[in-house]
């Protein structure tokens, strides 16, 4: 459940009919994407006046006893057509990191697969149904939007399906009265306890509204729970908890009771005190307007992070090219130490958020009702874990590929405590709809990526893939497996569900357990739930010797005769450290490769050099290294790019006289213009004459020919703004050597006039140029830059 299902139901003509709903699953008219005020979007990062102790608490009977029977609700209820939350503009080039055929092995089979809360067991009323589940040390809590059942991992039923709002019979207050849904459940690994959460008092106009936590006394889900409410003088919607060694922390969106989105809050509890069932307060920050659907770092594993690091946070960037993250340290002991700090930028492959300004897209069989995408945030959950020598966070969202949509993932790991991209991919083998999704990783680093499916000619289904931890990079290398195939589509509503989940088992820290929805036949409330386990090869068996192999930089562009360079690194994933033969094919005509050194022990690393000559024709080849162990053989690819020397050297189209980006990809909002050149007819413009929002770049990767030792360029800024919020600004990479040069600093004039920089290059190293330009989308002052005459002399 989301806050539209409040907000869009606050008019007066309304009013009468909110006040006679006994739950807050609304029909209503569709919204346009919420568009923060242009003076919210530059409002910083603060703390929360919903910072303070917890507004009631105790400790509950067993649950066991609260347990109550279903209650049964006459009035069907949706939730449709949810407001978009500030999102990116859409990538102007496809996206770079698809993954469009699998060549992996069988599916996975699933070892246990069973009816999880839906029609079959439950009085549906509402959609959509939320499905989320956490796996514990012998049970299995599953959540949906205001139901709750506890079940054994053979599938047994261990407390039937009944509304959530019985964890809190007897608590007083709203979060006793209410049953208003949002729920999620986590497994804290370090404490051995389950944490439920719901919100409540959602169907009041003006507040306040709660958060109900529930703590439990033990391992047992049936037993007691420590429980709290905490206050908000705005409505916490979505919210979606994490567990961290020094706090629970849950995010959300907020709104005002009158529907308008603020921005993203972030709250840390204080886990040490709701464990022991004493009085307990939040810490609460929020963000600009300018973000909304963050993520916190959700721990796996028994391996606490580093003592003392705080907690991450990530959400979709303002860019088509970023994601957005930020560090929040608590201090219990003086609060005003506390920290929450970002928003930092994270360069990822660029990308556009699924279906389009609606985000409704999604075809289903035998119904013209089209499906909810909910692309405008990152998926739950951020999955945490500490292997020792790596931290690894692991998240997803959907994105365009190509006329369907795939699932975008990602793992990032921590550089002295910055995320860094170690691997990114767009899962998308066909032309099949794939969204919803839920990924997480085992205790050796095998991934696992859950997700709903559909198409035109299939109704909604539940699959899984996975990649095991030695595998080429970016790809999701295990069979497709369809864990249950849906037999209806759902009509009249676009909701399906706000999120789905992956937990693993904490039993084995190898087992997988998927949690999704589904449809036995094609109509309205009337939705299943499934929850499956499985496992990944290599985890919980005795350990092999084996290895990985990566490169990096993975791409390089050179001119004809020239050479570019990569570092080949190897890792031990398995087992003991093993002599490694380097080897490379699928090079062009004329080119040859030479490693230094040609073999290495697992763990260490080998220079690539890739040299070419004036005859190797231009064009992109894919360059397999290989990997040869005594026990495992895997490759690597690397992309090089050869381009001809004639003709201005290794920049292509640097004058944009052919009237278009020829040779540049782009992102943001880019274009030619035919007026104001620097010389000749044409040049670029990053950025609009109207507003626009967040980075427009042209970039373009080269080799700098023999000969060459500068490289130049021309810019026209336009920026009526100040430096804070609009800027243009230049950055050449040195792909070779792995340095970054930032050619023109941020700048803000409001009219700069032609503008001339150089920069130093060595012939024979292969750079990436960016010139970009960014506007904050403020009315009325609109900045943009144009760039020409791009040489190298």
């Amino acid at each position: 459940m989301s806050r539209s299902k409040l907000r869009r139901g606050r008019t007066v003509a309304l009013a009468a009919l909110l006040a006679s709903l006994p739950a807050v699953w609304l029909t209503a008219p569709a919204v346009h994407a919420a568009t923060p005020s242009p003076s919210a979007a530059k409002a910083a990062a603060h703390r929360s006046a919903d910072s303070g102790p917890a507004v009631r608490h105790d400790t509950s009977p067993p649950l066991r006893t609260l347990h109550a029977a279903k209650v049964h609700h006459p009035r069907h209820k949706s939730d449709d057509g949810e407001e978009r939350l500030p999102h990116p503009p859409a990538a102007g080039i496809p996206d770079p990191v698809v993954q469009t055929s699998t060549n992996g092995p069988a599916a996975v089979s699933t070892s246990t697969n069973f009816e999880g809360i839906g029609a079959a067991n439950y009085s549906v009323s509402g959609i959509p149904p939320d499905p989320n589940a956490a796996v514990g040390s012998t049970q299995i809590v599953e959540t949906v939007n205001t139901a709750y059942a506890v079940y054994s991992k053979t599938g047994a039923t261990i407390l039937a399906p009944t509304n959530t709002s019985t964890l809190w019979s007897g608590f007083g207050g709203s979060c006793q009265t209410t049953n208003d849904g949002d729920a999620t459940v986590r497994w804290d690994t370090l404490a051995s306890r389950w944490v439920v959460t719901q919100f409540a008092n959602v169907s009041s106009s003006a507040g306040p509204y709660y958060e109900c936590v529930a703590v439990s006394t033990s391992a047992d889900a049936t037993g007691s729970y420590n429980r709290y409410s905490y206050q908000f003088t705005n409505f916490p919607d979505y919210p979606k908890i994490s567990v961290w060694a020094d706090a629970y922390y849950i995010t959300y969106n907020m709104f005002t009771p009158a529907g308008t989105f603020l921005d993203a809050e972030v709250c840390a509890m204080n886990r040490t005190n709701m464990l022991a069932g004493s009085s307990a307060t939040q810490q609460c920050f929020t963000t600009s307007s300018s973000y909304g659907g963050l993520l916190g770092s959700d721990l796996d594993g028994s391996t606490a992070p580093p003592s003392g690091e705080p907690e991450l946070l990530v959400a979709l960037g303002t860019t088509s090219t970023t994601l957005a993250y930020w560090k929040f340290h608590v201090d219990w002991t003086t609060t005003a130490n506390s920290t929450f700090t970002g928003p930092s930028t994270l360069t990822v492959a660029a990308y556009t958020t699924a279906c389009g300004t609606t985000g409704t897209c999604i075809p289903q069989s035998g119904t013209s009702q089209q499906l909810d995408s909910l692309s405008d945030r990152v998926m739950y959950r951020l999955a945490y874990r500490n292997f020792g020598d790596h931290e690894s966070l692991v998240l997803n969202d959907a994105v365009t590929a190509g006329t369907s949509v795939g699932v975008r993932w990602y793992e990032l790991r921590l550089s002295s405590g910055n995320p860094t991209v170690y691997q990114q991919g767009t899962y998308a083998p066909d032309s099949t709809y794939r969204w919803m999704g839920s990924i997480a990783q085992d205790k050796v680093g095998n991934t696992a990526l859950g997700y709903s499916q559909s198409s035109s000619s299939s109704y909604p289904s539940i699959r899984f893939t996975g990649r095991l931890a030695g595998d080429t990079l970016g790809t999701m290398t295990q069979g497709e497996t369809t864990s249950l195939a849906g037999t209806g589509s759902q009509t009249s509503y676009s909701r399906w569900g706000d999120y789905t989940s992956m937990a693993i088992d904490p039993a084995n820290d190898c087992t997988f357990w998927y949690t999704n929805e589904y449809l036995t036949a094609t109509g309205n409330f009337n939705w299943h739930t499934r929850i499956a386990a499985f496992t990944l090869p290599n985890c919980g068996t005795t350990a092999t010797n084996d290895f990985s192999v990566a490169v990096s930089p993975t791409a390089a562009s050179v001119a004809a005769g020239s050479s570019a360079t990569t570092t080949v690194s190897t890792a031990v994933t398995a087992g003991a450290a093993q002599s490694v033969s380097l080897t490379a094919s699928g090079l062009p005509t004329g080119a040859t490769a030479t490693f230094n050194p040609t073999s290495v022990t697992a763990g260490s690393s080998s220079t690539l050099t890739v040299a070419t000559t004036a005859g190797t024709p231009a064009g992109t080849y894919s360059v397999t290294v290989t990997g040869t162990g005594a026990s495992a053989t895997h490759t690597a690819t690397y992309s090089l790019t050869v381009t001809s020397t004639s003709g201005g050297g290794g920049v292509t189209n640097g004058g944009f006289e052919t009237g278009s980006l020829t040779g540049w990809t782009t992102a943001g909002t880019t274009s030619v213009v035919s007026a104001g050149a620097h010389s000749g007819t044409y040049a670029a413009r990053a950025g609009s004459t109207s507003p626009t929002n967040g980075d427009s770049s042209v970039i373009q990767t080269f080799s700098a020919p023999t000969g060459t030792s500068t490289l130049s360029f021309y810019y026209n800024l336009t920026c009526p703004d100040t430096i804070t919020y609009d800027w243009a600004t230049a950055t050449l990479k040195d792909n070779t050597s792995g340095t970054t040069t930032t050619v023109l600093a941020k700048t803000c004039v409001a009219s700069s006039g032609w503008t001339h920089k150089t920069a130093s290059v060595t012939a024979g190293h292969s750079y990436t140029l960016t010139l970009t330009s960014h506007d904050d989308n403020y009315t009325g002052d609109a900045t943009y830059t144009a760039y020409d005459d791009v040489t190298l002399s």
